[in-house]
């Protein structure tokens, strides 16, 4: 999430930078535009910023996914254990 919040912040700056080297001293906008490759290049940052972050967030989801799945015969043997050991610690 923080690479995409970066990512459209550097694009809004370049975009606000831009604007203020192209204003005259007179006060008329002669704004440079920005070529077409620029444009694809910032468009391709953005996704490869949201790919990323989704990408990310859906390993995490995965991982905690499979960490919770037990199947009853992993629980039943678990829980034994627990119980053996709270017997020996009594002890």
């Amino acid at each position: 999430m923080m690479r995409v919040v970066f990512a459209l912040f550097l694009a809004l700056a370049a975009i606000d930078a831009s604007a203020d080297r192209g204003r005259g001293q007179d006060g008329r906008d002669q704004q440079r535009q920005m070529s077409r490759e620029e444009r694809q290049r910032m468009r391709e940052d953005v996704r490869d910023a949201y790919r990323q972050d989704r990408q990310g967030r859906q390993d995490r989801q995965d991982r905690q996914q499979r960490s919770r799945q037990m199947s009853p015969e992993e629980r039943g043997q678990l829980r034994r254990d627990i119980e053996d050991a709270n017997r020996q610690m009594r002890r």
